[in-house]
């Protein structure tokens, strides 16, 4: 992976701690080395490796600092260009996520969550014009170069859900933070009825609900594909491929990855009290009685899954689970009955908020 666009993709995420949402990434570039006689191309920029989050000197988290190493670019044999694999970086309003071009789906989305992100804080004002959904469209991502772009066509009658990463009513504060949750690299394949429009809008929605608990929610969603173990007795990975031509991968599962925050006392409030948890669910149809705790899995066995750093060591153990500090418990919403008359067409469900 390109080390400068995934340090972006990780700095530019929410930064927990103090109010601060934002992380900015510095980038240095040096001099083109010679190699007997030929100047390197392209130049040896710096890779940086990704921040993670971590503890700050009064206990409060914060992003700890960004490490330079060498590039790769620097090497004469790679003096033509990097191959790569490169993660493409999106930043939009209401979250920031890292684009898998071979998956041709996010590898992961980070977004912040706040009762004023959501509009339902009484100190802040509501948006005068919030976002509805009515209003946006599935698209592609031009930002994406071509020959790598999830295109409309390859959902098309594929018998999945144009699967939300970031959910639409996590940017409800402006119509065009709620336009780019539409966007496909935002987008996976996802089981429709059972799943995307039933109990993944359920942990979506207490996701949501979290903010009423905690000052400030970070939630990371990760497209998982996770080995099962044949009649053989060895492990495999098998996973469906859709599209014309079958290019966009269908993920196996789909973690939620939580980190909240909120002020261990009133005259603490610099001092965080801090929980995490990871839920891993298939990508299958969930019975809406089934126990959220079901799916709870360490935060490790998704990072080592997934190939990710999403909490330093010092945040790791000195964290409550989630389900200590909040009841783990989803509220059965039907979300798709709401929208039977959008589907008077003959066309699926849109996803579920």
């Amino acid at each position: 992976m390109s080390s400068v666009i995934q340090a972006a993709l990780f700095a530019a995420g929410a930064l927990v701690g103090s109010g601060i949402t934002t992380a900015v990434l510095h980038k240095k570039t040096a001099q083109r080395p010679v190699v007997d006689g030929t100047i390197v191309s392209p130049s040896a920029v710096t890779t940086v490796s990704p921040p993670v989050i971590g503890l700050g000197p009064n206990g409060s988290a914060q992003i700890t600092n960004i490490a330079s190493v060498a590039s790769l670019s620097s090497s004469a044999v790679l003096k033509y260009g990097n191959p790569g694999p490169i993660a493409d970086p999106i930043i939009r309003r209401a979250y920031v996520a890292a684009y898998d071009r071979r998956l041709r789906h996010p590898a992961w989305t980070a977004e912040h969550l706040t009762l004023a992100s959501l509009g339902k804080s009484p100190l802040v004002s509501p948006p005068d014009e919030a976002g509805d959904r009515t209003k946006s469209s599935f698209m592609e991502d031009e930002s994406i170069p071509k020959p790598f772009r999830a295109r409309l066509a390859d959902y098309f009658r594929s018998g999945y859900d144009r699967g939300h990463m970031v959910p639409a009513a996590d940017a409800k504060f402006s119509q065009e933070a709620m336009n780019e949750t539409f966007y496909l690299s935002n987008i996976a394949p996802q089981v429709g009825d059972g799943f995307n429009r039933h109990y993944w809008a359920y942990l979506e929605d207490w996701c949501r609900r979290l903010t009423g608990s905690f000052s400030d929610v970070y939630v990371f969603t990760v497209p998982l594909y996770l080995p099962h173990k044949d009649p053989d007795g060895k492990w495999r990975i098998t996973h469906e491929v859709i599209g014309s031509p079958p290019t966009i991968s269908v993920p196996t599962h789909f973690a939620k990855v939580v980190l909240t925050t909120k002020p261990t006392s009133p005259s603490t409030p610099n001092i965080l009290e801090l929980a995490t948890g990871a839920f891993v669910l298939p990508n299958a149809p969930i019975p809406d009685e089934t126990p959220l705790e079901r799916f709870v899995m360490p935060v490790e066995a998704v990072e080592r899954a997934a190939g990710l750093s999403l909490f330093s060591d010092a945040v790791k153990s000195t964290s409550k689970h989630i389900c200590q500090s909040t009841k783990c418990e989803v509220v059965v919403r039907r979300f798709d009955d709401a929208r039977k008359s959008q589907r008077a067409d003959g066309r699926r469900a849109i996803s579920a908020p």
